[in-house]
């Protein structure tokens, strides 16, 4: 089991709990549907998609959309989950013409990595995740609720 600290301290876990890690982090966003993934190349931003995808459900495939910029997967429950990789845009317009703020707005689940790249874009209640990376196999992960 993943270790759970302070909320200023964040979640100290190894790639093999990340689905706990999942479990976690989805019953301490308390219902956001909105989701903030921070954190450099190779930090397990996608991974971590993957696991919380799986959570609700999703049996799929989980690719990261890095060229399609969002991917959508459907819930056990039967409701649209958007995955978004903001990595390749250019500028806020480009992501903006895709409906993002619509995608947004929809109530439905929305797992945004690369949200730097779209800051105002995000509504003012999200859940950020900011994942810092230990060592290989051990990331330390952050989050915050907005809103």
């Amino acid at each position: 089991m993943p270790d759970v600290v302070s909320e200023d301290k964040g979640i100290a876990f190894s790639l093999h709990e990340i689905h706990d890690v999942a479990k976690n982090l989805i019953a301490l966003a308390g219902g956001s549907t909105v989701w903030a993934l921070y954190g450099p190349m190779g930090a397990g931003k996608t991974t971590l998609v993957k696991a919380l995808i799986a959570e609700s459900g999703v049996h799929d495939t989980v690719a990261s959309p890095t060229f399609s910029i969002v991917n959508q997967y459907e819930s056990r429950q039967g409701q649209p989950i958007y995955h978004f990789d903001f990595y390749r845009i250019r500028n806020e317009m480009e992501a903006y013409d895709i409906g993002t703020d619509e995608y947004f707005d929809s109530g439905n689940w929305c797992l945004v990595e690369w949200p730097e790249k779209v800051p105002s874009l995000l509504p003012p209640d999200y859940f950020e995740i900011a994942i810092e990376i230990i060592d290989e196999q051990t990331r330390l992960i952050r989050y915050r609720k907005h809103g």
